[in-house]
Formats: C-alpha cells, structure tokens, sequence
C-alpha cells in the first residue's frame, strides 16, 4: 500500500505542469491532504511521550509546531484547487487588441531612489527612457538630494523632483511625485530595476479592461543572491523569490488577490487617487495598497512574464535585513485598516490568501521549534516522539516521500524539495527575533537594500553566524551524547534513539551549512556578471577576425572561448557580437589555454550606454531556470562543505544566466 501511494505522485508528474490537466493537480492535493491527516491521527493518539512532565511538555510542543505546519502547508496547495491564469499566453491578443484601439494614454514612470550608487541609477533610467512605447515621462524621485542624480537625469531626459520633507518613506516619495503627474497610468520602478525596453508595449494592453487597476510584474535579478553565491551554487540553486512570482502570485491571481510587489508595476491613476495615493504609515506600502486597490472592487493582475531584472541584496546581512523588513511590513499590515484582517470588500477567499503570505512569515516560529527539539533527545535524554519501524515505513515514509516527490511539479519547478531550505536555515533565528520584537510593538523603520558595494577580503555576517554556531556546538554535544547512549543500549533495531541520531545529525549538517553561507566572499567587480553564449569577433590592430564565442559578460568586461589558442590580442583589438552595438576596444586582462578575460577599453558615454541596454534591456533576456537534479545538487552541497567553495574570480565567476 504505501508503495503504491509512492508511485501513484510519480504517474501524476510526467509532463510539464502547464501541461498537465487540473485534475492532476487537484489529485495531488487531495492525495497529500489525505495523508497529511492520517498522520496527524496517530502523531496526535499513538506518538506522544507521556511519562514525566518534561516528556509531556516537549511532546507536545513538537506535536503543535509541526501541526501548525502541517496544516498551513496545506493552505497554499488548498488555494491551488482553483485554476489559475497564465497570461503569458494572451500578450499577442491583448498587443492586437490595444493597437486597434485608439487609447494611447500618457504613462508616468516614477523612479525611487535614496542613496542608490549613480552606476545603479543610470541602468535603471536608460531602460525607462528608451521604452518603445512612446507616451511617457520619467521622474526621478531623489529622496537624498543629491546633485549628482539631478545632472543624471537631466543628461538623460529625465524629471527630477526632491521634497523638502522625507515623510513616509517610499510611499510618501512615490505621493509627492504623483502630485507632479498627470498621466492616465503610473508605471513604477525602484533605482535597481531595468525594464526591457517593451515593458510597457506587452502590459499595456491588459489595462484596455476599464475594472483592471493594477498589472504586476515578476522580479528577476541579474547577480545571484546571497545564499547562492557565498555556496558557489549558483547553477544549483534558484532565486528565493522565484517561487513567489512562478508559483504563488498565480494561484493568488486566480482568487483575484495579486500582490503588489513595489516595483516593475503599472497602475491606473484613477484607482490610486481613489484610495487616497500610496498608502503611507505601511512598512509594506505596496502591499497594503495592492489591498486597498482590491477592495475598492478593482481588478489587479499578474502577467508571468519576465520584462524587468534588479539587483538581489549583495551580502548575507542584507539578505537578512531585507527580509526581516518585508516580515515587519507583512505583520504590521494586520493592525492597519487596509490589512488583510481590517480591509472590507474582500471575499473569504481572497481573505486567505493575503493571509497565507502573513502565515508565511509566522512559520518560522515552529520551524525553530523543529531545529531545537532534537536537543532533548541526547542533553536531556527524552524522546519527544514515540517512534518505530511500523510507523515510519507506513505513515511517515508515504506522506514525505509523495512531497518531496511531488514538491517540484507542484511548484512549476519554481524549487526544490530540500536545497531551497537552505535560506531558512540561516532566516530562521532572524526572523523569530523579528516576530518577537513585532508582537512587543516594536518600530522598525524603512531601510534601503545597500548596492554595489566592494568588498577586498572576506568576512563573516557575525550577527547571524553568532547563533548558528552555539546551534552547531549544542548540536554536536546532543549527537556525542547520543552516540554514547547508542553504544550502551545496542544499536539494533529502529527506535527512539537511532531516530533521535539521525535527526541530529541532519540539524547539524544544517546548521554547518547556514554558517558556511554566513561567510561573503571578496568582491572587487560589483558589477553583475551574466553567463552568455553568444558568437563573436575579436577585430584585432591589423583588422583580421578571430571567431569566437563569449561566456560571460558584464559593463566592466567580457570573457571570450576560443576554438583554438587564444590568438595574440593587442589592447587596440575591438569586439564585435551585434548589429546593435558597434565594435567595443579591449583591453587584455588574463589568458588562461583557450580562454581570454578582457577589460572594456575606454569607452564613450555612447557606447557604455549601448552596451547598458543591450545587457539589460533587450527583449526575452531572462530565463525560467528549471532546478537541477537534486541528488547531484546535495553532493555538490556537502562537497562546498567540507571543501569550500573557490571564491569568485576570473573564469570562474558568481554568473546569473542571460539568453542570447
């Protein structure tokens, strides 16, 4: 029987999710459900350790934070019955139908920005003034002041406003420049967003409905984050937020409850002024108003389509940081009366599902409860579940086997079952001080995401490598003690010590691996560096053409493969790749067998733009990666444990994928 219920998730996932047929899914769901609560039953009757107070109390502690997240893991996949929208689809038709309208209204892009890098600013700027939708203007929203930013955005066709007074943080900027527009739609960007340059021409047209407010956006990045890259798994792992924007804004957008996600949005002005502008007073502004909007009975959609890219936070103590204030925001929202809770017009289901994203956050708490509970078993000797071979082959082995089997084809492989629980090991500590200090009414103030910084050496994020190492000594001292107990009692059979082994031995190897994603390489290049196949030219001093093929690019360089040995290249040589750009001068860096790192040589302001756009801003550039095999990912994962990671360098840089 349990084989079978194995199998029955594996028969389901053979095709692609977009292929597959509703009831599929719906199957999957009734089938994890199903076994979600027999397992329940017997954890709630037959697994409970009730010989002494302290077995009670830890037993059933374990019992209410697994439940908790038993149960609101279901939420998600229970909101997942309803078929959602892949607009995807519908961008030609709605092109089509926009453009035998006549509505061409005017569109105001509204740029953010406090303290941003000016290299930062400029990407983002060139890719909001060079829209092919010709009906806009861009205004710089410089809450810093700075003289510098204004020269920048008159230089390239901009509006610049700055306010006297810095009230409400990013939505009281974002009202003061909207005080400034007077277009029909309001598209919005934050300072390290680049929108391709036909961002506005395919969401335009599913503003054409007069009910749709808002149209949303995903967020993709051009360097890896944090996790990924201190690993060195970049090709491993995926973006955090991938899940989000692949898996959870869809099944939100068929409740009609799309999340604002702040940025790489275009939204009606009508709507906005209906509810008053940006909802200040908000952590989350663009979440509460995504709500207000909601409730006010417009329609806000989500186009899965990846038309801008930004900059994930470049080290893990902003990582952290940036989470921290998205959990902030998303609990502060309850106590607000544009919050999930206090909003009126929302139906009970568009209700849950902005809920379930405050679950989300609310989940860490039982997960620490999980990484401290096999503690007991070896420092204080009790076994906070009763547990044998029975139980495990028949009850435990079919419900974890048909999720993790299953996890991926649920998701759109937007993640995978066990590598993407890599981030909340190291989140996990963070975010339950966080929960506490919110709980006490705690402020916590809008804090920019820091970008672009160099680093020359190394080093550890103290404030969170600090509790991972007590968890990892504690841990180590519970597995030692185990071990002794095991080798008095017999290591026959399957009980509670041997689950209580293997437990901690798994909470060990966790928390040893969040504390080696804890440790930020040297970052000398802060620019993001894109992994590429593309042809090429090398034009050397004598005009003669080298062919080859270009693996790896950036605004400050290129890295170029050669079929045969790297040719003798003068610093007058020029590379040539496309008719878009005209042949850029070189400067040679490294040479290493078929393989050659160059430098851009001096470039005018002409050509650094050129290259800018057409890095960032051509069309279709941003992949749907898919998760590698996981086996081979975990190996590779225990390899950068035991062995480190090389850090990033010439020919083997921290690369995020670029189509050609």
């Amino acid at each position: 029987m349990s084989l079978l219920l194995l199998l029955w998730p594996l028969a389901l996932i053979q095709r692609p999710e977009a292929e597959s047929p509703l009831w599929a899914r719906r199957s999957l769901i009734l089938l994890i459900s199903a076994l979600t609560l027999r397992y329940l039953h017997w954890r709630c009757t037959a697994s409970l350790n009730l010989n002494t107070a302290v077995s009670t109390s830890l037993s059933g502690l374990l019992l209410l934070a697994e439940g908790w997240l038993l149960i609101t893991g279901l939420l998600p996949l229970w909101l997942a019955w309803r078929r959602f929208p892949d607009r995807r689809r519908d961008i030609q038709k709605r092109h089509r139908d926009w453009q035998a309208s006549e509505w061409r209204p005017h569109v105001d892009i509204l740029v953010p920005t406090y303290g941003e890098p000016l290299a930062v600013l400029q990407r983002s700027l060139l890719g909001c003034t060079q829209q092919s939708y010709p009906h806009t203007s861009v205004l710089v929203l410089d809450d810093s002041g700075r003289e510098e930013v204004k020269r920048l955005a008159q230089q390239l066709g901009c509006r610049y406003m700055h306010r006297s007074e810095r009230l409400h943080a990013k939505a009281g900027n974002l009202n003061a420049g909207l005080s400034q527009c007077h277009g029909e739609l309001v598209a919005v960007f934050d300072a390290d967003f680049i929108p391709q340059q036909r961002f506005l021409e395919h969401g335009i047209g599913f503003l054409l409905d007069p009910d749709v407010a808002l149209l949303q956006t995903p967020q993709s990045f051009i360097n890896a984050d944090p996790v990924m890259r201190n690993l060195r798994m970049e090709s491993w792992l995926l973006p955090d937020e991938e899940s989000f924007y692949r898996w959870i804004e869809p099944v939100r957008d068929g409740w009609g409850a799309v999340v604002c996600a702040g940025t790489a949005f275009v939204v009606r002005r009508r709507a906005l002024d209906g509810i008053g502008g940006f909802v200040e007073g908000a952590l989350s502004e663009d979440y509460v108003t995504g709500i207000a909007l909601r409730a006010q009975g417009w329609k806000l959609l989500y186009l899965q389509q990846k038309l801008s890219a930004g900059l994930a936070a470049e080290s893990m103590e902003d990582f952290v940081q940036q989470r921290q204030r998205w959990a902030n925001g998303t609990l502060q929202s309850l106590r607000l009366p544009h919050g999930p809770l206090r909003a009126c017009g929302l139906s009970p289901g568009q209700k849950l599902a902005y809920l379930e994203g405050v679950i989300h956050w609310l989940n860490n708490l039982p997960r620490l409860v999980l990484m401290l509970m096999p503690l007991s078993y070896g420092l204080l000797g009790v076994a906070p579940i009763l547990l044998d071979q029975r139980a495990i082959i028949e009850l435990m082995l079919p419900l974890w086997g048909t999720v993790l089997l299953s996890i991926g084809w649920l998701n759109r492989n937007s993640r995978s079952a066990l590598l993407t629980e890599l981030t909340s090991w190291v989140l996990t500590v963070p975010l339950v001080v966080s929960l506490i200090w919110n709980v006490l009414g705690s402020s916590v103030g809008f804090r920019v995401t820091p970008k672009h910084r160099q680093r020359s050496r190394g080093g550890w994020s103290w404030f969170l490598a600090l509790p991972l190492i007590v968890l990892s000594l504690f841990n180590l001292a519970n597995l030692l003690g185990l071990v002794q107990q095991l080798m008095l009692a017999g290591w026959d059979g399957v009980g509670p010590l041997q689950l209580g082994l293997v437990w901690a031995g798994l909470n060990l190897l966790g928390t040893l691996i969040a504390l080696r994603a804890c440790w930020n390489p040297p970052q000398s290049d802060p620019s993001p560096w894109l992994s590429l196949d593309h042809a090429a030219n090398v034009i050397d001093s004598g005009g003669h053409c080298h062919p080859c093929r270009i693996t790896a690019i950036s605004e400050s360089g290129v890295e170029l493969a050669f079929a045969t040995k790297v040719p003798p290249l003068m610093n007058s040589s020029q590379l040539q790749w496309t008719a878009a750009i005209p042949p850029l001068p070189v400067v040679m860096l490294q040479i290493q067998e078929r393989q050659a790192a160059l430098n851009w040589g001096n470039l005018s302001q002409q050509q650094q733009h050129s290259l800018i756009r057409w890095l960032f801003c051509s069309d279709g550039v941003w992949p749907d990666r898919r998760p590698r095999q996981e086996v081979l990912g975990l190996l590779m994962l225990l390899k950068r444990l035991l062995f480190g990671g090389p850090t990033p360098q010439v020919f083997d840089r921290s690369l995020v994928p670029r189509l050609p």
